[in-house]
């Protein structure tokens, strides 16, 4: 079901498909392979929160709209925005191209340390998971 690409070991995941790497004092989200395969084509990504907003764990922060469906985002840790990727505004489809790179959604400055899945866990996840 899952493709070796479907799962990076260099960061941690939520049970609604988002990830979350670390980068220095930020947690770097966005959404993984699953979920990209699952949506489809993306049309709109719209982030709702902006620097210096307040997000809380597993609250939404913003929708991603495709082809198929709207889904909510969720925030995988509570703490403080840090930056937005302003370019899926206006290329949506970079989630599609690279949904482990250029397609992250938003850096969080965490307020403590969040419980996530690591790779394997996730993997696990999808492999027992009623989608």
């Amino acid at each position: 079901m899952s493709s070796p690409k479907a799962v990076k070991d260099d960061r941690k995941y939520t049970k609604d498909h988002e990830w979350a790497k670390s980068e220095g004092n930020e947690l770097v989200v966005g959404i993984t392979a699953f979920a990209v395969d699952a949506l489809g084509d993306i049309t709109l990504v719209s982030l709702d929160v902006k620097v210096g907003d307040t997000v809380s764990a597993g609250k939404a922060f913003g929708t991603i709209e495709s082809v198929k469906t709207l889904s909510d985002l969720f925030a995988p840790v509570k703490g403080k925005v840090t930056r937005v990727n302003a370019a899926l505004e206006n290329n949506p489809e970079l989630v599609n191209e690279d949904c482990w790179g250029k397609g992250w959604m938003v850096a969080i400055e965490a307020d403590a340390d969040a419980e996530l899945m690591d790779a394997a866990s996730y993997s696990e996840h999808l492999a027992h998971a009623d989608h």
